[in-house]
């Protein structure tokens, strides 16, 4: 697998499907256990359907990316998405970006979109981005611990992330359990987005509840769309991955590449 250097870590990701210069790029941005691997096919699945290039790589800390130190500082997504994302774009001279966020990677990809540069971006599809901490949230991040420790979950999370898995892990889990992270709040950055944006999210999302999305529609500038499955999880793409891939290269074909 490739690497490129952004945010000053060695990165891995893949690409598939058109070059920058002659498509737009989805880049999907992983959630806050994930990495390129756990995308499984549905990137390249996406791509194929609408013509466009996918580029996935894995944040600093998972999968075969460098590792970082922890713990984590409050900042961390605002400084993925500050720094190295546009690092990312710059150096496979991507110019015309679809930005595909699951979780945290959501909420990467909605800092970025507000922030007044991110001109090549020409829509969002995000899973369950979280713009708010909710104490519903947290509680299940507390519960997860047991089974990473005593369970099967460090065993799992392994086959993806390798040497970095308790580096993957404890910078997740620990930053969100911070105290000062109670106050994490990205709602100033949606009036700046202008671009269609299309939300997913699961009715049983053990992560987040529909007011993230309600914060979202009301702020954003653009239209957005939003797609709740019933029966589903905090990965709709796993969970539900026909209609999830239905919907997606619905609202890219209809909103975004028209």
């Amino acid at each position: 697998m490739p690497y490129l250097e952004a945010g000053g870590n060695r990165l891995e990701y893949s690409w598939y499907g058109p070059p920058p210069e002659e498509a737009p790029t989805i880049v999907f941005l992983h959630e806050g256990l994930g990495c390129v691997q756990m995308w499984r096919d549905f990137p390249q699945q996406v791509a194929a359907a609408v013509g466009c290039g996918a580029l996935i790589y894995s944040r600093a800390g998972y999968g075969n990316s460098d590792p970082v130190l922890l713990p984590r500082p409050v900042r961390f997504m605002h400084d993925e998405a500050l720094v190295t994302l546009p690092q990312v774009l710059d150096a496979l001279d991507v110019q015309e970006a679809i930005l595909f966020g699951h979780s945290d990677g959501g909420s990467i990809a909605l800092i970025y979109a507000g922030s007044g540069q991110a001109e090549r971006v020409l829509g969002l599809v995000l899973e369950a981005p979280h713009v708010f901490v909710e104490d519903f949230g947290l509680a299940s991040i507390r519960s997860i611990k047991r089974e990473y420790e005593q369970g099967t979950l460090k065993q799992r999370l392994e086959r993806y992330h390798g040497r970095n898995v308790d580096n993957a892990f404890w910078g997740w889990h620990d930053v969100w359990l911070d105290s000062e992270f109670y106050s994490w709040n990205i709602e100033q950055y949606l009036p700046r987005i202008e671009v269609p944006v299309l939300l997913i999210q699961g009715q049983n999302d053990q992560y987040g509840t529909l007011r993230q999305l309600e914060k979202i529609q009301a702020a954003c500038k653009g239209q957005v769309g939003t797609v709740i499955f019933d029966e589903c999880g905090h990965s709709p793409h796993r969970d539900h991955p026909e209609q999830t891939m239905s919907a997606v290269t619905s609202f890219l074909k209809e909103e975004v590449l028209r």
